[in-house]
């Protein structure tokens, strides 16, 4: 078969990592991909926005499967784009990607099923939102209805703030378009956990647990970022609370489509908070996670391919996954400054050195290739992830393949998955 791969990061370095395993996977392509992508596939100059130059290269190239990375080009039709050609893409509709692209509809849809999440009030009209947080408990979220590449949510500890996010939000056009409404709803206090879906419609196979980090600094401190490591399985989940998240969260959503008239193929990753009462979701995700992804499919034992395939043909229930019972921890190298201010063109050295470790694999993100070196290219640079019998076994090795790679101003936090146990 012939693969594309759409997507730059270090879950489609990932991705394309896991599908060069399958006998099946006779050629790869990745576009645009990175330095780290060139090594198994073929890497394509072609945005992962610019879905008119996707297609055209599908059809050309007579591609057998399409698995979209990204969210935005989810969010803006591609899978839609790809079916009117009569091409397979792994990944939902327009349509049902509305679970990831608006926040809106996710909390209405989770409303309207009973599904455990915070209280929420959605808002269009910026003078309601101000008002209504005259009458508020604090701290509250305040979430940009569209995609704002993961900085539309905000916690606000104050009324001074509340108002002053939406504001920024809703009159002077933060986030454009996608922050013209506004979700405020209440804060739910426990730790997160992510869980990933193969979705057919009807069916699922759930992925092993995972957590991430997403804050920048030590001790969950600083800004938000993309992540800034992840480890699996996760040591806040357990059988009990899967038994209910099938039946409260899974099960009601997929009914909600139906009843919506959405048929979702695809990958639904719900990310969840465990609070004193059970999971809650705090929002649904339709594409793979990153960093989690990093960490997830070197534990997956099953070939990826057949898998995707069979999500796409309404045939999941079919399929079983197996699972590494070692537990994986994964290490993402920041360009310094990130998620604010950064600058690339760094030589990274060390890569090789650091791939030689037993179970170690490294995954690309910002990174290219320029007069025979690697350079970084982007703010989250490299993904570097390990197994290890135990969490912290798999932490060490992770930290220690981490030492051997350097580049000018790189970041890493050094408490991933510390301190935790399985």
């Amino acid at each position: 078969m012939k693969i594309l791969v759409i997507g730059g990061g270090g879950r489609e370095h990932a991705l394309a990592w896991k599908l060069r395993k399958s006998p099946r996977a006779e050629r790869i392509f990745c576009a645009p991909g990175n330095a780290g992508t060139s090594e198994i596939a073929e890497n394509v100059a072609i945005s992962a926005s610019d879905l008119g130059g996707l297609v055209r290269f599908a059809q050309e190239n007579r591609i057998d499967l399409t698995v979209v990375g990204p969210d935005d080009p989810l969010a803006a039709g591609i899978v839609d784009l790809f079916a009117a050609e009569k091409l397979r893409a792994f990944g939902p509709t327009k349509s049902a990607a509305r679970i990831e692209s608006s926040k809106i509809f996710a909390k209405e849809l989770m409303l309207a099923q009973r599904i455990p999440t915070a209280e929420a009030r959605t808002f269009s009209d910026s003078r309601d939102a101000l008002d209504y947080c005259e009458r508020l408990k604090f701290p509250v979220v305040i979430k940009a209805d569209g995609l704002a590449l993961g900085k539309g949510v905000v916690i606000a500890p104050d009324t001074a703030s509340a108002k002053s996010t939406i504001n920024e939000m809703m009159n002077e056009g933060r986030f454009g378009d996608a922050g013209r409404r506004v979700v405020i709803e209440e804060f739910l206090r426990g730790t997160e956990c992510s869980l990933h879906a193969l979705v057919d419609g009807s069916g699922y196979r759930l992925f092993e647990s995972a957590r991430d980090h997403k804050r920048a600094l030590d001790g969950d401190q600083g800004p938000n970022t993309g992540g800034m490591g992840a480890f699996s399985p996760a040591n806040n989940w357990n059988k009990k609370l899967q038994s209910k998240f099938e039946t409260e969260i899974m099960g009601r959503l997929l009914r909600g489509f139906i009843e919506e008239g959405i048929t979702f193929r695809g990958l639904l990753y719900p990310g969840l908070i465990i609070t004193a009462d059970g999971a809650r979701v705090l929002e649904f995700n339709c594409r793979f996670g990153d960093p989690e992804t990093q960490a997830l499919l070197p534990r997956m034992k099953s070939d990826l391919l057949p898998l995707l395939e069979a999500t796409v043909d309404g045939k999941i229930s079919q399929c079983t996954i197996e699972w590494d019972k070692r537990a994986a921890v994964t290490v993402v190298l920041a360009s310094g400054g990130y998620p604010g201010k950064y600058e690339t063109g760094k030589t990274i050295s060390g890569l090789d050195d650091a791939a030689k470790l037993e179970d170690v694999q490294i995954f690309h993100a910002g990174t290219k290739r320029a007069n025979g070196e690697v350079k970084t290219a982007g703010g989250r640079v490299l993904a570097v992830t390990a197994l290890g019998s135990t969490l912290e076994a798999a932490r060490v090795r992770a930290y220690e393949a981490v030492s051997h790679i350097h580049f000018e101003n790189c970041h890493y936090r050094r408490d991933i998955a510390l301190g935790v146990s399985t």
